[in-house]
């Protein structure tokens, strides 16, 4: 008789949602940020045939993770989502703090949940980090979420310009991007290291922003050198979840079918 009784106030209370006053409120609710799996809005090679029309708002990104990296609507600055907060780093090197209604045309957040750590006390360049992280988690074809706070002898970012439409190729807008050198900068890496198989999803292998401390600058990360850090991963990673632009005519209409791989190295590396 009781599971009757919470049967039938479990169907009254459907019911109450279906109604058309309270549908916006029962929509309203936050989604729980779920760990162990990685959102992402869009795809890189989407991206580097210039499909930069956001069409997932900050606001609704926050919802599928509290980390993550990015970019902005048009191109408009490199993307770090740290503890919640978004920032944007622009092309004039400068930190803003986007607000939430903004959109993106390409992200990839998770709920941050470290289960390796390692304290890096001696200097490391970029390939010798990346040796460390293949060392600690050796499986390749798993992803990776990755921070490190540290202090920094040296740390090479770039950012890109906005652009207008009709929007150019990622690779033509990064032979003109903006390039930041930083010496003795305290600050945080954020981002993945995924498997060689998302190819043409994401980026393949290692994609990362930085953070300074002070919010004097960042960006997407060409070079650095650590001095010393602590380095914290989340390699529980069970399911991709992909949001396509699927109302976007710009993503209807982009040849998805060719090998963009040169492109990618050409924009993701120090030249």
């Amino acid at each position: 008789m009781k599971r009757r009784q919470v049967c039938l106030a479990a169907a009254l209370l459907l019911a109450v949602f279906a109604l058309p006053g309270c549908r916006t409120a029962f929509h309203a609710a936050p989604l729980p940020i779920q760990p162990g799996g990685i959102t992402q809005v869009a795809t890189i090679d989407a991206l580097l045939a210039g499909v930069y029309d956001g069409h997932m708002s900050l606001a609704t990104l926050k919802q599928y993770g509290d980390f993550g990296i990015g970019t902005f609507e048009g191109l408009d600055g490199e993307m770090i989502l740290l503890d919640g907060v978004f920032y944007k780093v622009r092309a004039d090197g400068k930190v803003y703090l986007p607000d939430l209604t903004e959109k993106t045309p390409f992200a990839s957040v998770t709920g941050f949940e470290p289960d390796i750590e390692a304290a890096i006390e001696k200097p490391l360049d970029m390939q010798a980090f990346v040796e460390l992280v293949d060392g600690l988690f050796p499986r390749q074809n798993s992803f990776c979420a990755i921070l490190v706070r540290g202090d920094f002898t040296r740390m090479r970012t770039r950012s890109v310009p906005m652009q207008q439409k009709p929007y150019p190729p990622l690779a033509e807008v990064t032979k003109n991007q903006p390039v930041f050198d930083f010496e003795n900068i305290s600050g945080v890496l954020v981002g993945f290291r995924s498997p060689d198989f998302v190819k043409g999803v994401n980026v393949p292998g290692y994609h990362i922003h930085f953070l300074a401390d002070d919010l004097s600058g960042g960006g997407h990360v060409l070079n650095f050198e650590l001095k010393k850090g602590l380095l914290k991963m989340d390699t529980d990673h069970g399911w991709l979840n992909i949001h396509l632009p699927a109302q976007s005519e710009a993503f209807a209409e982009s040849d998805l079918s060719s090998d963009r791989s040169h492109e990618l190295e050409s924009v993701e590396k120090e030249r």
